[in-house]
């Protein structure tokens, strides 16, 4: 059966693999001289991680302690052979030969005469081998037949005579084993017949063609990945009027340059490099390079792995993971480092899906030193979720709830405590909801607008500038279109909605709530936005969420009288009826919750809101981020910089090391610990530049460029480890966004692999920019063997 339906031109050996195409799963190169047996003949695909350039010059003439052919990679054999048979068989002339065996025999220099093109002889073995045999050697041969080849031929006392073990090895048969390697030596030096022949022939400046060929293509790929543009078009035959943006960037490349035109032309029609599958090969080739960077860039350092997941639009599950580290320069990085698909979202398929992307780039799980996820169930659960399945594994990766999410929450749970705020949102949307209902409510949203903002520049109330007063308001431009959607109604239903939306904008408890909700969201915008920093530290993070908290109070106790007047000034200048705050309090539709019933006038009411709304985030605050009680986050307060010119508290640190990192201090470390940090809190914390720094990222930065990383080696460690800690998830939900973006442009139905690879050059074309044009294409040719040379 499996017969009958094989592929055309397969043999039947079921475990042919097909590696025609680069995939992102690549392993891991092996060193140079790693000894990885290779069957001469055997249909096995090598891949590129064994191809290693091989210096000639450097070969081992040794016949007793060079490498087998077999063992090096497919595509470098013959030149390697030809290297050998043009040194001839190895000959030292010793002066004497060691003596061996009973009748204290030895190798005699006179059997180089009658066997000089092929007879070697060893030093290091004390045994004569074979070079054409040893050259063209199949190790799949038996092994009686490998005596002058892998073991070596000792028995002196056999050479001569009629039965001369030269002789036997030669043979009479014109068809032994011998004599077939000797011609197959001929054939491989008769460069006429041979594919090595024709490259030579291939001058320097053809070569500078080839290589400039493909550079071209190498610069549309590169631009087209960065600017997440679609490779392909529907029609790319000749004829078509639009062939594709990959295909009409390279025209616009020849059309410029008259030299890449004339070698593109006279390229041969199966070696062009501009198929489909050659800009595959070459993002892979990027990918490939960016990922080898960011792993050196780790190093053996101690690492953080923020991991978000979530379905594409090709309903696929999808598994980003990012690393955070501190490089050699002290400066935190959060790389992108792979979209994994996986087939669920178990805790137990990611875990495993983790592990396999760790494995292949040699990370060790045991320098995880941090977890950070979005707080769903499946990630950060404590018996069966994702974080609890590493921490069994690594008992030092502490996990952190991304903080983004956390405020995220305390918000949207806050605006739902307080029902006269969850009737504002409401009735937000429903508003947003009309104007966005055609494209003609938006344009005259964008003319009301425009001529509101130059009436009041006009009245010297706004400034002009770039940057300032950009359309984008919602105050009086959408009163007025309110008003063009009723008088314009041809039904009662849109008439009702405008109506009703009118209504809502309108009202005093409306522009009462946008003030209440504007004033807070400008006190926790500096928090949202410093958590989407790359470079944000933990402790800085819980700094802000405490100066956020603290600011929120703050309002709350002196906050009330302002921001009634601001709410009165605001229903005045647009003639929005302001409630008389003396006037007795009639319930509505609804209540604040917690609200007393004791409630008399609208002032009252208002007062209630105004509390009742900014406790609901206070309480929120305070238990979404409550870290600050916390062991490990306390200990590692005292090296930040304030708190150490506050108090240099240096038995917290040592019971951080004690208790937290263990792991990264040996015992001796421990020891000379307190004492480092007498000289540091003596030498370092009473440094006048010390004193300006703000956070612990700053400090780290610092420390290695003045050198002091070098002269507190343990403490610069801490400060490396708490800095590994995770704040937030930003950057694995940006690579989300960009696969969004790419999936959209480049395609919704996309290959893995092409996937993961032009992702890996949108998130990070910071590090792929630096590669140049030639490295690519030194990378492309390592790939396969290609038609034409590039060097």
């Amino acid at each position: 059966m499996l017969d009958f339906f094989k592929r055309k031109g397969s043999t039947s050996n079921s475990s042919e693999v097909n590696v025609e195409l680069p995939t992102t799963n690549v392993a891991i190169p092996i060193p140079e001289n790693a000894d990885v047996p290779i069957p001469e003949n055997a249909d096995v695909p090598i891949s590129q991680s064994q191809f290693q350039r091989i210096d000639l010059d450097s070969l081992d003439y040794d016949p007793g302690t060079r490498k087998q052919i077999w063992e090096y990679h497919v595509n470098q054999r013959d030149e390697i052979r030809r290297a050998y048979i043009k040194k001839g068989p190895h000959q030292p002339p010793l002066e004497t030969f060691k003596k061996s065996g009973k009748q204290n025999r030895s190798f005699q220099a006179s059997w180089y005469r009658n066997n000089s093109k092929w007879l070697e002889y060893s030093p290091t073995t004390d045994a004569a081998y074979c070079l054409p045999c040893f050259v063209f050697h199949n190790p799949n041969v038996v092994v009686g037949q490998n005596a002058f080849i892998v073991g070596g031929f000792r028995n002196w006392k056999k050479v001569g005579g009629r039965d001369c073990s030269f002789q036997v090895h030669i043979g009479k048969d014109p068809n032994s084993a011998h004599r077939v390697a000797e011609q197959m030596c001929k054939d491989l030096m008769n460069q006429s017949q041979h594919l090595q022949r024709v490259v030579d022939h291939f001058t320097t400046e053809q070569i500078a063609n080839n290589r400039l060929q493909l550079k071209a293509t190498i610069f549309i790929v590169r631009y087209l990945a960065f600017q997440a543009i679609a490779f392909r078009g529907r029609d790319e035959s000749f004829s078509s009027l639009n062939r594709g943006n990959f295909h009409e960037s390279l025209g616009i490349v020849t059309f410029w340059n008259e030299k890449v035109a004339e070698i593109i032309e006279k390229a041969p029609k199966n070696a062009t490099y501009t198929s489909p599958r050659i800009q595959k090969e070459i993002l892979h080739v990027f990918s490939a390079k960016v990922k080898k960077a960011i792993r050196e860039e780790i190093g053996d350092a101690k690492f953080c792995i923020m991991v978000d997941e979530a379905r594409d639009e090709s309903m696929k599950e999808q598994m980003a993971v990012v690393f955070r580290y501190v490089d050699a320069e002290g400066f935190v990085k959060e790389r992108f480092f792979g979209l994994i698909h996986v087939v669920d979202t178990a805790a137990l398929t990611l875990k495993k899906g983790i592990y396999s992307l760790l494995s292949q780039y040699c990370l060790d799980i045991q320098n995880i030193r941090g977890q950070g996820y979005d707080g769903a169930s499946n990630m950060r659960g404590m018996w069966n979720g994702l974080q609890a399945l590493i921490l069994n594994d690594c008992p030092y990766a502490y996990y952190i709830h991304c903080f983004a999410h956390r405020l995220q929450l305390a918000l949207v749970k806050a605006s739902k405590q307080v029902v006269p705020t969850s009737h504002f949102f409401l009735t937000l949307l429903f508003l947003i909801k009309i104007v966005s209902a055609s494209c003609k409510r938006n344009e005259q949203l964008k003319v009301a607008n425009a001529n509101e903002i130059a009436h009041l520049i006009d009245l010297e109330e706004l400034e002009t500038g770039s940057g300032l007063n950009q359309i984008g308001t919602l105050q009086r431009p959408g009163e007025t279109l309110l008003q063009n959607i009723i008088d314009g109604a041809i039904d009662g239903e849109n008439r009702a909605e405008g109506e009703s939306a009118y209504e809502g904008l309108t009202s005093f408890e409306f522009v009462f709530i946008l003030h209440l909700e504007k004033e807070t969201m400008e006190i926790t915008d500096k928090l949202c936005q410093a958590l989407q920093s790359q470079s944000q530290d933990i402790l800085n993070a819980m700094h802000l969420v405490s100066s956020t908290k603290a600011l929120i109070q703050k309002f709350r106790d002196d906050g009330w009288d302002g921001l009634l007047t601001t709410v009165i000034s605001f229903c005045e200048k647009h003639r929005i009826d302001v409630l008389d705050m003396n006037a007795r309090y009639v319930a509505r539709r609804g209540r604040a919750r917690n609200q007393p019933d004791n409630v008399t006038n609208e002032h009252h009411y208002r007062v209630n809101i105004f509390y009742a709304t900014i406790d609901s985030q206070l309480q929120e605050l305070n238990y979404r981020f409550n870290e600050d009680a916390m062991e490990l986050l306390r200990l590692s307060s005292a090296l930040e910089p304030r708190e150490a010119l506050k108090s240099f508290r240096i038995s917290d640190l040592c019971l951080l090391v004690k208790n937290f990192y263990p792991q990264d201090f040996t015992d001796y470390d421990k020891q000379v610990l307190e004492k480092e940090l007498y000289h540091f809190e003596h030498n370092v914390v009473q440094d006048p530049e010390f004193k300006k720094l703000k956070s612990l990222s700053e400090l780290s930065q610092w420390l290695v460029r003045t050198g002091n990383s070098e002269h507190y080696k343990l403490v610069y460690r801490m400060v490396i480890l708490v800095l590994t800690l995770p704040v937030s998830t930003a950057t694995t939900e940006r690579a989300f966004s960009a696969m969004k973006l790419v999936k959209t442009e480049l395609r919704n139905k996309m290959e893995d692999d092409f996937l993961n690879d032009s992702l890996m050059l949108y998130i990070e074309k910071d590090i792929a920019s630096t590669f140049s044009l030639d490295s690519i294409v030194d990378d492309f040719e390592d790939l396969k063997e290609r038609r034409v040379p590039f060097s």
